[in-house]
């Protein structure tokens, strides 16, 4: 293959990458954003994600795509429940201290790692893709269902701004984030926010999983790499900024694949690192995030 058509093919699966990034990152920029806490367990969200959405396809009868539909809706279910779980039981409990919360989400990553180890085991298992349809270029084929992928995390991500936007929950998501005393003043149950946001970026990190798990395959320490991406992308685009996620997670995910594609998957890793790096030296408040 020629060049030009391999870059392209880097690109397209870039974008697939991105797509799948901007969905886990807003997750974790939320939780930031609203509650100030560091979720170290966000990436063992995404692989609980995939585990259930495994789970899911082995035992829904029918056709793949029916299993997928009620992965795509029970994935994100489960993981949101677990997470507001964690909150109420932990988090909250710890007043969301910034030190405190960062050592309690390590627990719970370690322990969902475990429970998954436990229950699932070791291996990496596949999920069937809903559907198979090819798509044929002039140089390579390439799957269709990659396309869906794109579209329907961008349709996602356009639903999460409108929820933030225009509707009176996002009004309250904004009104805790700027300051919970007064909002708790104003009759805004803040516990009940916390733990609807925390549940929120959890369940978003689960559908990302279950959209590319058909692409990748399910495993119990696969919450690494979108953890450190997504930490990556936080920080570049600015930590509570959607506008900044999204530019970061664009940027991350083109370049994560045409390092992976042309070089090694692990440069890619150590290209993104060094970029963090630098944001946090000349720019440390990110791209589009607004100083202290």
């Amino acid at each position: 293959m020629d060049f030009g058509p391999f870059l392209l093919l880097a690109l397209m699966e870039g974008t697939v990458q991105a797509a799948v990034l901007a969905l886990t990152a807003v997750g974790l920029a939320l939780v930031f954003g609203v509650m100030r806490v560091v979720n170290v367990a966000h990436g063992e969200f995404f692989m609980l994600g995939a585990v259930t959405a495994w789970f899911v396809a082995s035992h829904v009868p029918g056709p793949p795509w029916a299993a997928f539909l009620a992965a795509l809706v029970l994935c994100p279910l489960v993981a949101g429940a677990v997470a507001a779980a964690a909150d109420t039981l932990v988090l909250k409990r710890l007043d969301y201290d910034p030190g405190a919360t960062i050592v309690a989400t390590i627990g719970l990553l370690y322990i969902l790692q475990q429970a998954a180890l436990s229950l699932y085991g070791p291996e990496a298992r596949p999920v069937p893709a809903p559907f198979t349809w090819p798509i044929r270029l002039p140089w390579f084929g390439w799957s269709g269902y990659k396309v869906f992928v794109v579209a329907a995390a961008a349709a996602i991500l356009g639903l999460v701004w409108l929820m933030l936007a225009r509707s009176r929950a996002g009004l309250v998501m904004r009104a805790t984030q700027v300051d919970r005393d007064i909002a708790r003043a104003f009759g805004i149950n803040v516990d009940r926010v916390y733990a609807g946001v925390f549940a929120l970026g959890a369940g978003l990190a689960a559908v990302a999983a279950v959209l590319i798990v058909p692409i990748q395959q399910a495993h119990y320490l696969m919450g690494h790499d979108p953890l450190l991406l997504s930490f990556a992308v936080v920080i570049i685009g600015g930590l509570g900024s959607l506008r900044g996620t999204l530019v970061a997670a664009l940027v991350i995910g083109l370049s994560d694949g045409v390092i992976s594609v042309f070089i090694s998957p692990t440069l890619a890793k150590i290209v993104a690192t060094l970029v963090v790096a630098l944001v946090l030296v000349f720019r440390p408040q990110g791209l589009f995030g607004a100083r202290a």
